[in-house]
């Protein structure tokens, strides 16, 4: 999931009132008489509404199969836990024993030091049913670091209705996106895309469809700042200045998804984790209405990011035992499977794909393909933190207050500062 840094937060708590206390918070951990018991305090960065219900429900059923444990659930908003966690890992107090870690987080945290090597503890049960591709952001230096949970990509996300009433087809590239929304807006009066422009995950697809990419971390070359992001940069403004999207500098999340439940816009680019969120929408009440497509190709072709969930345990924690059983059950077969039927975020252990609940399910069947065509992030400590300045610049182009030139060259300049030693 990659809501954004919008989110509103949320503490419940499962057996006792939940606090922000975390592992070393004197959780009298450990087996009673070989039984798990004692506090896991678990943050979970999910979607409030949607997403948020169906992992509270499984993390009281873990506690149902380990009545001694008590799981305090703290759902932290995704754009802050980042640096929540580190900050309270380096203080040593008030860090959860397990998190729900975004894909990038992994490599950061692990290289910090807070996180607990997982090799030959009970959470990595059934280790060899992950997908390859999801299990490489939990290694870092030939240890595992956490356990994968959901693993997902982004598509184009359109109201059929819209489409039909306007007569156009899905756009298969970028210009058959301005030619569509052009259509759209003659003939409906509808906006053809809301782009977010907030946050600069959903600028990689652009990105990746102008042969480009961030860095090159083999090279340990920044290539953000080549004709590719440039070019990148400018189909984005130009998208903009066309008027075939409208964008926005703050809360973009809500703004987007609004703007798409309510029939304001035809089109957006969203993942797997928005689907749930998006059929609660008066416009998607028959769900068959909402059509999801790959993300209009580029120059160079069609790309989007890998994104995912990884969960991780505190190298802190005082309750390590049931903070590893926690993440084993949470991540498990029957778990994504769960998961999977009633939010259709993609699991990442194959043997749940073939699961007939799983294998019906259609946005599933849709993505699991764009998954598999993904493009793998750079899994370096820094790689959660590129998405800083790239952010500002990106902002800044969409909005006109710098040129996509300048825009790349700026990102790259931060890059290089961030990444010592770096081309």
């Amino acid at each position: 999931m990659r809501r954004g840094i919008a989110a509103t937060a949320l503490v419940a708590a499962l057996g006792l009132t939940a606090t922000a206390c975390g592992g070393d918070s004197g959780s009298d951990g450990g087996k009673a008489g070989g039984e798990l018991s004692g506090t896991v305090t678990w943050w979970d960065t999910s979607t409030v509404g949607s997403e948020d219900k169906v992992f509270k429900k499984l993390a009281e059923d873990f506690t149902k199969k380990h009545p001694k444990v008590t799981v305090k659930y703290v759902n932290v908003p995704f754009g802050e836990a980042q640096n929540k966690f580190k900050n309270a890992a380096q203080s040593g107090s008030g860090a959860p024993d397990v998190i729900r870690s975004e894909v990038a987080w992994t490599p950061e945290f692990a290289d910090l030091g807070y996180l607990a090597p997982l090799d030959g503890t009970a959470a990595l049960k059934n280790q060899d049913d992950f997908l390859e591709q999801a299990a490489a952001s939990t290694e870092y230096k030939g240890k595992t670091y956490a356990v994968p949970q959901v693993i997902d990509s982004m598509g184009l996300f359109y109201n059929k209705r819209i489409f039909e009433e306007a007569g156009v087809e899905v756009p298969q590239t970028v210009e058959d996106l301005k030619t569509a929304a052009a259509a759209i807006k003659k003939k409906t009066g509808k906006t053809g895309l809301y782009l977010r422009g907030d946050d600069p995950y959903w600028f990689l697809s652009f990105l990746y469809g102008e042969g480009g990419d961030m860095v090159d971390a083999e090279k340990k070359t920044v290539t953000v700042d080549g004709p590719a992001g440039v070019k990148a940069m400018q189909t984005v403004k130009d998208l903009v200045d066309s008027k075939a999207a409208i964008t926005d500098a703050t809360n973009g999340w809500d703004n987007m998804q609004a703007a798409f439940k309510d029939g304001k816009v035809a089109m957006m680019i969203n993942g797997p984790w928005a689907v749930a969120d998006t059929h609660a929408g008066a416009e998607f009440a028959d769900k068959a209405n909402l059509g999801i497509a790959p993300v209009p190709a580029g120059s160079a072709g069609q790309g989007a990011p890998q994104g995912g969930h990884n969960l991780a345990v505190y190298a802190g924690s005082g309750n390590l035992p049931a903070s590893y059983a926690f993440a084993e059950y949470m991540t498990s077969a029957e778990s994504q499977a769960k998961v999977a039927t009633e939010l259709s975020l993609l699991p990442t252990r194959e043997s749940v794909y073939i699961k007939p609940d799983v294998a019906k399910n259609e946005m599933i069947g849709f993505f699991k393909p764009v998954v598999e065509k993904s493009v793998e992030r750079p899994w370096i400590p820094e790689g959660g933190s590129l998405f800083t300045p790239l952010k500002t610049e990106y902002t800044k182009v969409l909005t006109g207050q710098t040129s996509p030139e300048q825009g790349a060259k700026a990102t790259g300049a931060e890059y290089r500062k961030l990444l010592k030693g770096w081309k």
